[in-house]
């Protein structure tokens, strides 16, 4: 009988240094997608309140005792790191299984995500708290601003293009320093 053992999304890719970027992968614990049905934002909201987090506005995240509530569309959220709690009047999801998530940190690291992503990611206009869905060169992402790095969520299925196109930006950069 074969056994099967359990491989992340990025195992053998990464960690990655190119010039005076690193890129490493997160194990960013359960990923739930949370939809509020229509008129249910409030109870929503309430319930993930009462577990410690808040509501994020569009295109922000928020910090829990345990994770983050992450604003991945209109009315919509991942909560990273945490269990939902019950919550009425929404769509809850389990999507763990579906994301590899990568930390990408130093110096470079706004002038290597600039070849890829199609979004102003300078400190004056992606702040702390900033949080986008957006496209990594072909790959639909979500990009967060996590201290003076970034975290990467793509599609688990993309983990080894996302690692070859970012070693690519990387690589690029570097040659130009």
């Amino acid at each position: 009988m074969v056994k099967l053992s359990p491989l992340s999304p990025f195992a053998g890719l990464l960690p990655r240094e190119v010039g005076s970027l690193r890129v490493t992968e997160v194990d960013p614990g359960p990923v739930h997608w949370i939809a509020p049905y229509r008129s249910g934002l409030e109870g929503t909201a309430e319930a993930l309140g009462a577990a410690g987090f808040d509501w994020p506005a569009p295109n922000r995240w928020t910090g829990g005792a345990s994770g983050r509530l992450v604003s991945v569309g209109p009315g919509q959220a991942f909560l990273v790191g945490a269990v939902p709690p019950e919550i009425p009047g929404a769509a809850v999801t389990d999507v763990s299984d579906g994301w590899a998530v990568a930390a990408l940190e130093g110096p470079t690291v706004r002038e290597v995500l600039a070849r890829l992503v199609p979004v102003d990611l300078s400190e004056q206009a992606f702040g702390a708290d900033a949080t986008a869905r957006t496209l990594v060169g072909h790959m639909s992402a979500s990009v967060t601003r996590v201290g003076e790095g970034f975290e990467v969520m793509v599609f688990r299925s993309m983990a080894g293009t996302f690692v070859e196109e970012v070693e690519r930006a990387a690589r690029s950069v570097a040659a130009r320093g």
